[in-house]
């Protein structure tokens, strides 16, 4: 007879064969059994303060280690995180939503029981929208089978999937499917692929001045090194997007900077736009990438290829994918490009600070160029955080992570943690501004609970910073808090106010030098201080807000 395992063994044990080591969230009556597996496991629970911080550190983890997890109790805690599963779905981030339920026996002529919004299935088909692929496992028959297509959906689309739980099927035995994951291959149907290879060389050969522009998509189906290859191979100039940031190594000579629009560098847009032929590898054409729309790339001079689609052209190709396509181009008869002079972001300036002279945004970011080394993990939140990062210069092993595409507010502070966990070696470096702290600063105390250590800049400015330009009011106003008092609160971690230059250098130079635990920067910066990337948005943005 074959061996027997409980329902909820056999979820833990294929999160351990997809490598997952961690799974986040908070407990709940309903999901309580799950939770004890989970601590008697191999799996590390990390207890966050919120169902929202547990869903972005569980997005934050997967970006860095290929697939993530939260758990969570029945709507109370699932309906938390629907808006850090929409990020993960806008986002490509594959994120496994636990969830717990009421147990299939207490749900005998539809009781009225506590968490429940209106029907029993009322989470699941709200997740059903959020996710690639969805299941309730309350069929013993057929649970192990389940688990594995939902999990399988979630590898090879890079994107977020429910599995609800209910609490009497936790231990429930079940024969022992084929021991660890098999993740099924897929493969480009190869006459297509040939064809669209075959147009792609012609186009790219008879290009006078051919650009690739890297997506995110690079970093979500690690093909950067791939990239690396076609660009030695080839030498095509690139250019990354705001969402892709930390792509290529943005000191590689071939490296232009970001391409978004009239947002980015002007020398950028105007080569970028005026290239014959421009490729773009896995690169999402968002508002923002795409410089809220003032980006001006002609279908006649692109071939533009995704995980989902490709397109040359007005030709359109199915079933190719597209880690296939790359290494077509790279086996493929592609003419080396002379070396020609392009435009380049501007080399590292040493920070001297001025004594007593006020921070400003700009010199903020000159500052953290001069402090940042490789093997970096930057976490950028909404707003300045990350309109003025676009200008910090990454090595080649420097992960940045950002919402750039769905934009939610409060992502950076939990992420940390989840990053803190997924690449344990590399201490995370934290740019958020103070509203986006207000909302889920609070996961400093899960920094603190499980000793964590990042580098956590405030960037204080007493309002919703990325609103006031666009459309000001009271409503942009924030209430004051002393954020480098927080550590105090938490029980760890050390604080630093930080009005001047001089003392921004102090800071950072303490916290570099302490790794004990966590460094929180207080940076108070003036209310109407904007880096010019915020400028150039917001000047965009106001123009279809404001009243006529």
């Amino acid at each position: 007879m074959e061996p027997s395992i409980s329902i909820g063994d056999h979820l833990v044990k294929r999160l351990l064969d997809l490598g997952v080591g961690h799974v986040f969230g908070i407990p709940g009556d309903y999901v309580l059994g799950f939770d004890k597996k989970l601590e008697e496991s191999r799996l590390k629970f990390v207890t966050t303060c919120d169902e929202q911080g547990a869903g972005f550190a569980a997005d934050a983890y997967a970006r860095l280690n290929g697939l993530g997890a939260v758990c969570i109790t029945y709507c109370v805690g699932g309906l938390k995180v629907t808006n850090t599963t929409a990020q993960a779905y806008a986002e490509k981030s594959p994120v496994v939503i636990i969830s717990g339920s009421p147990g299939m026996g207490e749900r005998y002529k539809h009781p009225l029981l506590h968490h429940m919004v209106k029907d029993f299935d009322t989470q699941l088909k709200v997740f059903q929208e959020l996710t690639i692929a969805s299941t309730v496992l309350d069929d013993p028959q057929t649970a192990c089978q389940e688990i594995d297509r939902v999990l399988s959906a979630a590898v090879r689309y890079k994107r977020p999937v429910y599995i609800e739980l209910p609490r009497d099927m936790v231990d429930r035995s079940v024969v022992a499917a084929k021991s660890g994951f098999e993740e099924e291959e897929y493969s480009s149907d190869p006459h297509v692929l040939d064809e669209a290879l075959a147009e792609a060389v012609e186009m790219i050969n008879a290009a006078k001045r051919p650009v690739i522009i890297a997506g995110v998509e690079m970093h979500r189906f690690g093909l950067r090194d791939q990239l690396v290859r076609l660009l030695e191979k080839t030498n095509i100039p690139v250019a990354s997007t705001i969402l892709s940031k930390s792509v290529v190594d943005e000191c590689n000579l071939l490296y232009m900077g970001i391409y978004e629009g009239s947002m980015g560098p002007e020398v950028v847009q105007e080569y970028v736009e005026s290239s014959d032929c421009l490729i773009l590898l896995g690169t999402f054409m968002t508002d923002l990438n795409l410089g809220m729309y003032t980006a001006h790339l002609d279908p006649d001079r692109t071939i533009c290829v995704t995980s989902e689609k490709l397109s040359i052209r007005y030709h359109n190709y199915e079933n190719v994918l597209l880690r296939d396509f790359i290494q077509g181009l790279i086996e493929a008869k592609v003419e080396r490009r002379p070396s020609e002079q392009i435009p380049h972001p501007e080399p590292i300036a040493p920070f001297s600070a001025v004594p007593r002279r006020k921070m400003t945004v700009k010199r903020v970011f000159q500052g953290l160029n001069a402090f940042l080394a490789d093997e970096s993990v930057i976490i950028a939140d909404t707003g300045d955080a990350l309109f003025g990062g676009v200008d910090l210069v990454l090595g080649c092993d420097t992960y940045f992570l950002s919402p750039a595409y769905y934009a939610s507010l409060g992502f950076a502070v939990p992420a940390a943690v989840g990053a803190s966990f997924a690449v344990p070696s590399r201490r995370p470096l934290v740019l958020v501004g103070d509203g986006a702290f207000q909302m889920t600063g609070m996961e400093l105390s899960t920094v603190a609970k499980y000793d964590l250590n990042p580098i956590i800049l405030v960037l204080n400015n007493s309002s919703y910073g990325t609103e006031r330009p666009i459309l000001d009011g009271s409503f942009n106003d924030l209430h004051p808090w002393s954020y480098s008092l927080l550590p105090e609160i938490f029980g760890g971690g050390k604080g630093f106010l930080v009005e001047t230059e001089d003392e921004f250098e102090a800071a950072l130079r303490a916290a570099r030098e302490d790794t004990d635990g966590f460094c929180l920067l207080e940076i108070i910066l003036d209310p109407h201080d904007i880096s010019p990337a915020l400028q150039r948005l917001t000047a965009s943005l106001a123009e279809r807000v404001r009243p006529r």
